[in-house]
């Protein structure tokens, strides 16, 4: 299932970016785009969503779930079994018997509602900004180069001129930097422990 964008045309509007109607399009697919980074910079979904997930349990009587805040457990299931003798404190399932009984770590699969109910602003502002840098750059290319636009490194107005880039590392406009990143992952916890998502 795919998420909501983090944010919206609306958000952009409000910040000042008049979008015409023939980017209308394209702006939806920058702002999918730009989301999908933020995510995967975050390690979680970040808005409220609802998952199932397969996680490995273990003796320990606590077993974590990603994409905190969780605000409700829906199933679980230890190796296909239906179980109820857990408790969800904290954003992790507590087990009195812990969630292994044999040797081999039993698959604890959870369907569950976590994340923020809403989008915090200075997160809509990101995914605007990165999607406002991929809208400047879609009306700065030259005509009909799309995606394949070498980036412009330098322009003069009086007697236009631009020159644009052949050599340069490929990059997108919506790439976040290293420091944000780790900013992004430290706040919103990540997604340590996660096997797959169904």
């Amino acid at each position: 299932m795919a998420l909501t964008p983090l944010a919206t045309q609306a958000d952009m509007e409000a910040r000042g970016v008049t979008v015409a109607l023939s980017e209308e399009l394209a702006l939806a697919t920058f702002l999918d785009t730009a989301s999908a980074t933020v995510r995967e910079a975050a390690g979680c979904p970040i808005s409220e969503t609802t998952d199932t997930v397969v996680l490995e349990g273990g003796r320990d009587l606590r077993l974590p779930l990603p994409g905190p805040p969780v605000s409700t457990v829906s199933a679980v299931l230890v190796d296909g079994v239906a179980v109820s003798d857990w408790t969800l404190r904290s954003g992790a399932l507590l087990r009195d018997a812990g969630w292994q009984s044999g040797c081999t770590p039993p698959e604890v699969t959870v369907t569950y509602t976590h994340g923020l109910p809403t989008v915090p602003a200075d997160i809509v502002d990101l995914v605007c900004r990165l999607a406002a840098k991929s809208l400047v750059g879609l009306r700065t290319s030259p005509e009909d180069a799309g995606l394949a636009a070498p980036p412009l490194v330098s322009e003069r107005i009086g007697d236009y001129s631009a020159v644009y880039s052949y050599n340069t590392p490929l990059h997108t406009e919506a790439e976040l930097p290293d420091y944000l990143r780790g900013r992004l992952r430290a706040r919103f916890g990540g997604g340590a422990g996660v096997v797959r998502l169904r």
